[in-house]
């Protein structure tokens, strides 16, 4: 990435109109979220006086309530947090684990080597757990402070926006297959319709009895209050509630799985280049995709190709089927698998992986992974032929508070291929989609492991530090490669936060899915509508299976992103006109 060199001038991604209207400029704290009220709900938090984590978690809390078709509050929450203080970056996985119980041999045994939609594809949540341990290490209010608007979202409903009611919609039968999720999913027997008042009682209360066990041990302190309210959702009631359910119809989660559970600090993975730092979270997630393709095309200058040429999108499209087979060949949780993360990191191994792109054609099949020091792992998919599906969940959402402290957080779990545990109001995640039967995967499903998630939060430094950028978006595996096209259009093009996020996308399918059943597109490129024309047929003559997508899709990501010029004390923030994402501050 050659081109990453600016001298003088404004901070890149600091530039004022776009073809949409300004950016969105301020002084003072910024949010930018998936759902409006929910980037309401963590400006409130910083207005009353509490920090980005503060402000982060009541944002991610009341994206489960109102994004909860694709996010969860007992789902996954992969976060990232940055403290002005020190510039420290940590992560919390926000990740459950598989029931003690499970086994991969059961897959294969009795479901044709498939994790089946249901209970049986049920981990630990993680995401409850996530959110509380941030604000047990880095928050300052308590858990009843920042849940106050999810529980009251949820309690009094919102009104359901079109892309909330298309979802149940056109999983309308999905739905109906488990009685908790028809009970709540679809009110009087119908999926909501626009504007119609959607209310998650169960929820409320859910929320409110872990507001209320804090509340009622707090006199003792805020640590020991947040505590309880950690025991009041994996040993208390709620636990309680969801085991029996498990041990009544089939499942796994057991109360002991759910008792000893808590989130993990886990390090991030870091790499320098030219005047970017760039911080993503562990092998057990995606996460270190992106860093690894900044990598791979660190000498190239892809601002001297032409931004969305054909040889633009044909190098970033190549440089995602190489890093994509080896994320397929080596990720997994590092507690259980050995993963060569600096090896994939290095320079060196990546300028070889970059020699391999052909600059003039597509590679026509499933590329194959590095050799590490051993014989190939893993088991890829069989290529199938059709459209490629819509990643079923997840939202994103991040926070500079006035101090400079950065939040950034991707929770996620979607409602309708697990069973939402009657009485609750939630479905106990079903992120066990994102595990492999295949013995010897490493993703393969074991007790106690974590499946390998989607989600994954970013942090990037720009500029020598001048700059905090954290940025992040649902979509899949189409996640890291949106991230990538707008860190690109930022750092290498010069682009403004909105001309970034808006301009169009691109996505590979070349590589097998992270979701059950991990299906693969050899050589399916994807490209938005708006697109040049000169650029997709550049493309196709290149060799590509190219899909043209609407002109906007989320099928392509919704990235939202904050950017704080450090220097002039200066914000910015921008969202994504492909989903109703929303970003708020002055």
């Amino acid at each position: 990435m050659g081109a990453y060199s600016r001298t003088g001038g404004d901070v890149i991604g600091l530039s004022g109109l776009t073809p949409h209207g300004n950016v969105l400029t301020g002084t003072r704290h910024m949010v930018s979220a998936g759902n409006h009220a929910a980037a309401h709900a963590g400006f409130m938090i910083l207005e009353a006086g509490g920090n980005a984590v503060d402000a982060g978690v009541a944002m991610g809390l009341a994206l489960g309530v109102t994004c909860c078709d694709l996010v969860n509050v007992a789902g996954v929450a992969p976060i990232m947090i940055r403290l002005a203080a020190t510039g420290e970056v940590v992560t919390i996985d926000g990740l459950g684990v598989w029931p003690a119980k499970a086994s991969s041999a059961y897959f294969r045994e009795k479901h044709g080597g498939r994790i089946p939609e249901g209970l049986l594809r049920a981990v630990v949540p993680g995401a409850p757990s996530g959110w509380i341990t941030a604000l047990e290490r880095y928050g300052t209010m308590s858990f009843g402070e920042v849940a106050a608007s999810a529980i009251r979202l949820a309690r009094d409903g919102f009104p359901a926006d079109p892309r909330f009611c298309d979802t149940i919609t056109t999983n309308e039968a999905k739905y109906r297959r488990f009685p908790g999720n028809a009970a709540v999913f679809l009110p009087g027997g119908r999926p909501p319709t626009p504007g119609q008042i959607f209310r998650q009682s169960d929820l409320a209360r859910s929320l409110q009895y872990m507001a209320d066990e804090e509340r009622t041990a707090s006199g003792k302190g805020r640590a020991v209050g947040l505590a309880a309210a950690h025991r009041a959702f994996y040993e208390g009631d709620i636990a309680a509630t969801i085991c029996n359910y498990h041990a009544a119809n089939g499942g796994w989660l057991a109360r002991e799985d759910m008792a000893k559970f808590r989130a993990r600090f886990e390090a991030p993975v870091r790499i320098r280049q030219g005047r970017l730092e760039l911080y993503t979270c562990g092998a057990w997630c995606q996460g270190p995709l992106l860093a690894m393709l900044m990598r791979m095309l660190a000498k190239d200058n892809v601002a001297a190709l032409g931004h969305n040429s054909p040889a633009y999108v044909h190098l970033l499209t190549e440089a995602v089927k190489l890093a994509c087979a080896d994320r397929e060949a080596y990720f997994g949780d590092p507690l259980f698998v050995d993963v060569p993360l600096d090896e994939l990191l290095s320079p060196e191994l990546q300028a070889g992986r970059r020699a391999l792109i052909d600059p003039d054609r597509a590679y026509p099949t499933l590329r194959e992974p590095v050799a590490i020091g051993r014989a190939r792992p893993g088991v890829a998919s069989a290529p199938v032929e059709r459209t490629p599906a819509l990643s079923p969940d997840t939202t994103y959402g991040c926070v500079i508070d006035r101090e400079g402290n950065v939040f950034s957080a991707t929770p996620s779990d979607s409602s309708y291929d697990a069973e939402l545990i009657p009485g609750t109001g939630m479905v106990a995640s079903g992120r066990g989609s994102q595990s492999w039967a295949a013995k010897g995967h490493p993703s393969e499903v074991m007790p106690g492991k974590r499946p390998r998630l989607t989600p994954n939060p970013a942090i990037a430094v720009l500029e020598d530090g001048r700059a905090l950028m954290p940025f992040g978006t649902p979509g899949g595996d189409v996640q890291t490669q949106a991230m990538l096209q707008v860190l690109m259009n930022v750092s290498a093009f010069g682009m403004d936060l909105r001309t970034a996020v808006e301009a169009p996308r691109f996505a590979s399918y070349a590589f097998p899915s992270s979701f059950e059943p991990h299906e693969a597109y050899p050589n399916r490129l994807a490209v938005e509508g708006r697109m040049d024309a000169a650029t997709v047929q550049g493309l196709r003559d290149r060799g590509h299976d190219v899909l043209e997508w609407p002109d906007w899709t989320r099928l392509a990501g919704t990235v939202n992103t904050v950017i704080k010029d450090t220097q002039a004390g200066v914000l910015r923030a921008a969202s994504d006109l492909r989903r109703a994402t929303y970003a708020v501050g002055w």
